[in-house]
């Protein structure tokens, strides 16, 4: 099982290249940055995991940006979106956005997204919450277009383009992993219809056995091997015994939480979580 950490990249947090180069230096295997354009001031959705949207919500730079920043300060480690709320970017920028992060990085960069929760968040961009789904995955087929084709088109309900040349491509081939948010039966059908890989959350009464279990059930009923969709698990726990469960039930990869904090707050931490990939 490999070990990386998530990290809402804020302007007052450890700087995200500082961030990922010492995880670099302590083994981790990935970093994985969230994502929102901006927050609503109206706040009328309530934040799923109850009470107060935490302050670090409403601070997080680009991730694309940061990300660039982390490649450029490190050699190994794995760089990715956890996640990007894809139904409100462009897909066409986007894509290009990715194949120059993957091409520069040589090849580190893994793609996971997700459709958001935030009603507001996602009309601001023009998406609709009861279609976001729909769209998202839409988009997602799209860039699979762009990244793998010389000239590529699409037409669908949310996407039209035709006959588009969209270069660089992509350092892996034949695209970056696409790794799916979610927890539902509905999301993991579209993991194993399209996707790289599955991006469960743990603080969502996430049980690895039973999650893995419907995995394969899901798998099996679509004829794809369970080598071809790992499990990321966001939001892992710092627990041993809990984390040998993860790794008993063939989890590929958890990753923990660093917290918005400066870096004299967030390296002991790292040093912590270091023993348990140890």
């Amino acid at each position: 099982m490999k070990y990386g950490a998530f990290y809402f990249p804020t302007h007052y947090g450890i700087d995200t290249a500082d961030l990922a180069v010492a995880m670099e230096e302590r083994g981790f295997e990935s970093l994985f940055l969230c994502e929102h354009t901006h927050i609503p001031a109206s706040r009328d959705t309530p934040f799923p995991g109850g009470g107060d949207l935490p302050d670090r919500y409403y601070h997080t730079h680009d991730p694309f940006v940061a990300l660039s920043f982390a490649a450029a300060a490190t050699k190994t480690i794995r760089l990715g979106t956890g996640i990007c709320l894809l139904p409100q970017r462009d897909p066409i920028v986007t894509a290009k956005v990715i194949s120059s992060l993957d091409s520069m990085s040589g090849g580190r960069f893994e793609f996971a997204v997700g459709a958001g929760w935030n009603v507001e968040e996602m009309e601001n961009h023009g998406v609709a919450y009861k279609t976001r789904f729909k769209e998202m995955t839409e988009k997602l087929k799209a860039m699979k277009v762009m990244w793998t084709e010389d000239e590529a088109s699409f037409s669908g309900d949310f996407v039209k383009f035709d006959r588009i040349i969209s270069s660089p491509k992509p350092a892996q081939m034949p695209h970056p992993p696409i790794l799916l948010g979610g927890e539902t039966d509905h999301t993991i059908r579209r993991v194993v219809e399209f996707a790289n890989g599955w991006f469960p959350r743990a603080n969502y009464a996430f049980d690895p056995a039973e999650g893995m279990a419907r995995l394969k059930r899901f798998a099996d009923a679509a004829g794809r091997d369970m080598s071809e969709v790992p499990v990321t698990v966001f939001r892992a726990p710092d627990d041993a015994d809990k984390l040998k469960a993860y790794r008993d039930a063939g989890i590929s990869r958890v990753l923990f939480d660093v917290p918005d904090k400066p870096r004299d707050q967030v390296l002991p931490l790292l040093d912590d979580y270091a023993k348990l990939i140890g």
